[in-house]
């Protein structure tokens, strides 16, 4: 039997919701895996930079999104953390 970090986590995407932005212009991104809303110019580009990253990350394990389990996203975050920051 698989231990509990070992289960996939059946991720479907993920969601960005930037705040902070103004005057009016809605930012809108989809991709594989992912949709970002709003936010400022500079907010909507780092969460693009970030959701991209995240699938390329998942992309290099050689699994979909839905596969990873709760020690791979552990993982992920922390490499996207480091090369998107």
């Amino acid at each position: 039997m698989a231990r509990e970090e070992e289960k996939p986590l059946g991720i479907k995407g993920l969601i960005g919701l930037g705040l902070d932005g103004e005057g009016g212009e809605l930012r809108v991104s989809r991709g594989p895996n992912f949709y970002l809303h709003g936010g400022s110019e500079e907010t909507h580009h780092k969460m693009q930079q970030t959701a991209l990253k995240f699938n390329d990350c998942v992309g290099e394990r050689g699994k979909r999104l839905d596969e990873i389990n709760r020690k791979e996203l552990h993982e992920i975050v922390e490499q996207v953390r480091e090369e998107v920051d």
